[in-house]
């Protein structure tokens, strides 16, 4: 429950728009203080960690105040935005000072009814913070060692005894050693940030004298640091902050790099009549109106492959120390937009029919193109397919995707001279790469997975033959 300045005013707190998200970029205001909205109205668009997405109200009123300008990024369940609800919504909120009137808070559970929000968390979990506030609940709340008196909930030692901090926060203060109720809150609504947090363990590393707390405190004085930005010739330099998308892919990337052991082998073939076969079927009027390319082809090829070598779909559980065997293929697609590269992801494409993969092949790419790729879209991926070949790239060493244990890299199609029936001809020849983890794939499954690619995309007949 947020914190309201005046019975009418309610906050609407930034939700978290994908899966253990903790923080969102304010893209864009729709509205501005003074603005009448209503039940599910779009107030404002945000990227994440993995798209950008737009937030609906929740409530019918008139803008009080927006917290952030557009370009901040802010912590999950930080209030983004007040609004006035005195029109009709006043009157429950009311109650809220008669202490009687406390389970009265209910009410404002309005909010709970969120279906609308767009990937908002669990209504259930809305609801348990409300008590937090209240008269019930804290006790569970405090710790334990906390003196009797921090138990209180009326007086100026209530916020000390229930530590306002979402969990991300919680979890470093335990890590760093440090007592949330010791740390002085600067968020909003009185929430300790993980800044708070760091700024409360500087002086716990400091050596014994507690005295040398302030001297480590003006620490933050570093931001003074900042100026040295001015030495830059911005003339010949431009410095791009890193967040949103490229900041999670390069996370993301770096994790996976120096977490699964890669190993990528690599095979040049002839794909003539495939693409023979591509031209053949854009005159299909099964295919009207759909996308018919090479990287359909290939994508059906790799999903033969795996249907034939099932264990190459897979992803190692470190925690479990189990290697998990995925009996659905949700086929990653990596595409290159203007916030950064993702993977979104074909849902159970092992099951999908040539024209159904071409469909869900076009709807996933005019969707990045157009940035509404939504969070749950690239989630649960089970093997990804990049094409550097449009770049006219050779090939590459791709690195696997997160929680993935195979990545085909397909290279750039160009004529080559070839020896076609004992003949040298000019081909349609490419290279394919293909990635894997090798605690999981030995080279003789990845090997397997790579040459039955290959052997289909240079005889197409074979998906017919081996589907």
């Amino acid at each position: 429950m947020t914190t309201m300045t005046e019975a009418s005013v309610r906050e609407f707190k930034m939700p978290d728009v994908g899966e253990g998200l903790t923080e969102a970029e304010i893209l864009k205001w729709y509205v501005q203080p003074g603005d009448t909205v209503t039940d599910g109205q779009v107030v404002c668009e945000v990227e994440t960690a993995k798209a950008a997405v737009e937030l609906p109200i929740p409530y019918d009123g008139v803008v009080r105040e927006l917290h952030f300008p557009e370009g901040t990024t802010v912590d999950v369940g930080t209030s983004i935005i007040a609004i006035d609800v005195s029109g009709g919504a006043a009157a429950p909120a009311q109650p809220a000072p008669a202490p009687a009137a406390r389970p009265a808070e209910p009410q404002p559970e309005a909010p709970a009814r969120q279906p609308v929000l767009v990937g908002y968390g669990v209504a259930t979990s809305a609801t348990r913070r409300r008590p937090r506030k209240g008269a019930q609940a804290p006790a569970a709340e405090t710790a334990p060692a906390a003196p009797p008196e921090l138990n209180g909930h009326g007086g100026a030692t209530a916020p000390p005894a229930r530590p306002l901090a979402k969990p991300p926060v919680r979890k470093l203060a335990k890590d760093l050693g440090v007592d949330l109720a010791t740390v002085t809150p600067t968020g909003p609504d009185g929430i300790i940030t993980r800044e708070d947090v760091h700024a409360a363990a500087a002086p716990a590393k400091a050596p014994e004298p507690v005295v040398e707390a302030p001297a480590v405190r003006p620490a933050p004085a570093a931001p003074a640091a900042a100026p040295a930005l001015v030495s830059y010739d911005t003339a010949r330099e431009t410095r791009i902050p890193v967040k949103g998308v490229r900041k999670a892919t390069a996370a993301a990337m770096v994790g996976s790099a120096f977490t699964a052991p890669h190993v990528t082998e690599f095979v040049t073939v002839d794909v003539t009549r495939t693409m023979k076969l591509v031209e053949e079927l854009k005159q299909d009027k099964e295919f009207t109106g759909l996308r018919v390319n090479p990287l359909l082809l290939i994508a059906k090829a790799l999903l033969v492959a795996i249907r034939r070598n099932p264990d190459i779909n897979a992803s190692w559980d470190e925690a479990a120390q189990e290697i998990v065997v995925k009996h659905y293929v949700n086929l990653g697609i990596a595409a290159a937009t203007p916030r950064g590269l993702i993977v979104p992801n074909i849902k159970d494409a092992h099951a999908k029919t040539l024209p159904q993969l071409a469909e869900a092949l076009g709807e996933l790419v005019s969707t990045a193109r157009e940035g509404k790729t939504s969070p749950a879209a690239m989630q649960g991926g089970t093997v990804t397919i990049t094409n550097v070949g449009v770049f006219g790239v050779d090939t590459g060493t791709p690195i696997l995707n997160p929680g993935e244990s195979a990545i085909l890299a397909v290279g750039a199609i160009k004529p080559q001279p070839w020896v076609h029936k004992g003949k040298v001809k000019p081909r349609q020849v490419t290279t394919l790469a293909l990635s894997f983890d090798h605690r999981l794939v030995d080279g003789e499954l990845g090997s397997k997975v790579l040459a039955d690619v290959a052997a289909i995309l240079e005889q197409p007949k074979r998906l017919i033959t081996w589907a």
